[in-house]
């Protein structure tokens, strides 16, 4: 059996106010297993301007087997962290963070914060997103009126995807805006609500992340009014729109950048770090010429790029258009440079101008390591990011085939892709290696802002996580994904069960027609009825969460609220374990009855204590709906 400790997150079972102003009085509340201890007292440590401040807590009651308790918080900055003392009887003494609990004085950058900064729109956290590369969901009729550009190496539908070199940036399947409207109902089928499109403006590559104009969509993907039309279709059908742009640069083709090229004293010349005096030398990502970097030290670019009423961010989000937000390519390296370092001014110039322009969008950022630094409250809403979810369930879930594939430059590979990582393929994780990297890289997010992390199995960039999956785990990837505190995100072609070794082979051409084969069929399944499970409790949205048991072959967690929670289990291998009485709120009371089973076969039995067992042949995902957690009233 597992230990019951006390307990305290973000949510609103422990936190009166998420979206505080500057010296607002919060509410925070701990939960402790009754007889834990004794405890003499319990105090929350704050370090407002890095100077310790001290609240003391009261106990306020119990209930359902844990004793609360609640001390007030002023939010003095805005990033206000703070964490819990617990001070037992004999003298010795705990620490309570986002980490858990330690015997030993714990790091500020690992305390609970709040966060007094405009929140994300609720419907962030009600959403389940589906990102779509253009090229490749969907090619309309309209697709056959279009030349092939100059860049470009034509493909057929069926054609296979080249991974080498030139192909792999300039082969041109032809996918369009009015493609995708013609599968909307296909995404409403699904149950997804948010639509994330990769770039859709004019550039010289199937990914237009090298944008050569900001302020027109492709004509090969419809142009302008395609972009309107999809909207438009897409909210009547009760799914959002967000777009991606490049903040970090601009294509080589780009009008800005041509103004600017060998032409020393172009007013577009600071946008840009040209490195010689003939301006043909410049800075770039990560070497590639064709993606020369901004200087966001630039007063114009910063004004025609974000602060202008006529700007890049505002011109998409206003009517006829009305986009709901942006993702943000490369968000970590805007702005930073070797010494520099913008990136705070410009994630905060965009959050303010988005919520100027339209309050109800959201705007994330793409940050695909450690992403803590930058998710602090005052920019991005959530982020892209793979080491808090995506990378340690792929190292528990994967069993790499060692099949074949090239590399860009045409080498083979036999060795897993793993993030351009040199591990030697997937690292091999269990599920306590799982779990404690999820804590160690979401600790210092603020419980608020990991609400809004993009939580993907895979993306445009990564090779998809089918592709290694171990024999039965794509049920308990796809479940984990679904009710882990974050955004779930389905990479179009996922639930077509497609693979793909990296990166660009997971760009595959959707193979609509193929929907009722049987195992297509089977998939598209199984994401119709997690999604739906997602969507159909709002506890997974929003909900606390509270891990339960662990050990190498199996996790359980729960995710609380006080009108309902949800029982997950998640098993690679076989699973057979109890938790202790008052572990899952409301067992006792319920006995027998206890628990609706939502999905999955594991069995879920309750003892006269209110001990619960659950077992299960793994691989294996379950869950149950529950009672809410019962909450103490304030004296």
């Amino acid at each position: 059996m597992t230990d019951l400790l006390p307990h305290h997150d973000g949510s609103p079972l422990h936190v009166s106010n998420d979206a505080p102003a500057l010296d607002d009085v919060v509410r925070v509340r701990l939960r402790v297993p009754a007889g834990y201890g004794p405890l003499a007292a319990v105090r929350t440590r704050s370090n407002p301007d890095h100077e310790p401040e001290w609240t003391e807590a009261e106990r306020i009651g119990a209930a359902d087997g844990w004793d609360w308790w609640e001390a007030p918080v002023t939010v003095r900055n805005p990033r206000h962290g703070y964490r819990f003392l617990l001070q037992h009887a004999d003298g010795r003494i705990e620490w309570l963070n986002q980490t858990g609990i330690h015997r030993g004085e714990t790091l500020d950058a690992e305390d609970f914060a709040l966060v007094a900064e405009p929140a994300a729109p609720a419907w962030l956290h009600e959403s389940v997103m589906y990102q779509v590369f253009p090229d490749r969901f969907a090619r309309s009729a309209q697709a056959d009126q279009h030349p092939t550009p100059d860049w470009a190496i034509p493909a057929d539908w069926d054609t296979p995807v080249d991974p080498v070199m030139p192909g792999r940036a300039h082969q041109f399947y032809g996918g369009d805006l009015p493609g995708v409207i013609e599968h909307l109902d296909h995404l409403v089928e699904l149950g997804v609500n948010l639509l994330y499109l990769t770039p859709v403006f004019p550039a010289a590559s199937n990914h237009r992340y090298d944008a050569s104009s900001f302020f027109g969509v492709d004509p090969l993907l419809g142009g302008d009014g395609a972009y309107a039309d999809l909207i438009e279709q897409a909210h009547a059908r009760g799914i959002r729109v967000i777009g991606d742009l490049t903040s970090n640069h601009s294509g080589d083709r780009h009008e800005w950048f041509r103004a600017a090229y060998g032409h020393r004293g172009a007013p577009e010349q600071e946008f840009y770090y040209f490195t010689n005096a003939g301006n043909t030398e410049y800075e770039c990502w990560l070497g590639a010429r064709s993606l020369p970097k901004f200087d966001w030290s630039s007063a114009e670019l910063r004004e025609r790029f974000i602060t202008g009423e006529d700007s890049v961010v505002a011109h998409w989000l206003k009517a006829p258009f009305g986009a709901d937000g942006w993702r943000v390519d490369v968000a970590n390296m805007t702005g930073r440079l070797g010494a520099i370092d913008l990136n705070p001014e410009v994630r905060r110039l965009l959050r303010d101008t988005v919520r100027r322009i339209s309050p109800d969008a959201i705007l994330l950022g793409e940050s695909t390591n450690d992403a803590t630094s930058d998710l602090q409250g005052d920019g991005w809403h959530g982020a892209m990011t793979y080491p808090s979810f995506t990378r340690p369930a792929w190292g528990w879930l994967s069993e790499p085939t060692g099949e074949p594939y090239l590399t860009a430059e045409g080498e083979e590979h036999t060795e897993a892709w793993f993030f351009g990582m040199p591990t030697g393929g997937i690292p091999r994780y269990t599920a306590r290696e799982f779990v404690d990297a999820v804590v160690r890289f979401t600790g210092g997010i603020p419980w608020r802002v990991r609400l809004g992390n993009m939580q993907p199995l895979d993306t445009h960039d990564t090779a998809r996580f089918a592709t290694n999956a171990a024999p039965g785990t794509i049920p308990v990837a796809v479940g984990l994904s679904m009710t882990l505190p974050g955004v779930p995100v389905v990479f179009a072609g996922d639930e077509f069960a497609l693979t793909g070794a990296d990166g660009e082979a997971s760009r595959t051409p959707i193979p609509w027609g193929t929907e009722q084969d049987p195992g297509v069929a089977e998939r598209i399944a199984l994401y119709r009825d997690l999604v739906g499970m997602r969507r159909a409790h709002p506890v997974l949205g929003t909900g606390g969460l509270r891990w339960l048991h662990v050990d190498d072959e199996c996790v359980v967690f729960v995710r609380e609220s006080a009108a309902q929670s949800v029982l997950v289990l998640a098993a690679r291998g076989d699973a057979d374990l109890e938790l202790p009485p008052g572990a899952v709120a409301g067992a006792a009371a319920a006995g027998a009855q206890f628990g609706e089973a939502l999905f999955g076969e594991a069995m879920l039995a309750v003892a006269s204590d209110g001990a619960v067992a659950l077992t299960a042949e793994g691989p294996a995902f379950a869950a149950w709906a529950l009672p809410g957690v019962a909450v103490p009233a304030r004296p």
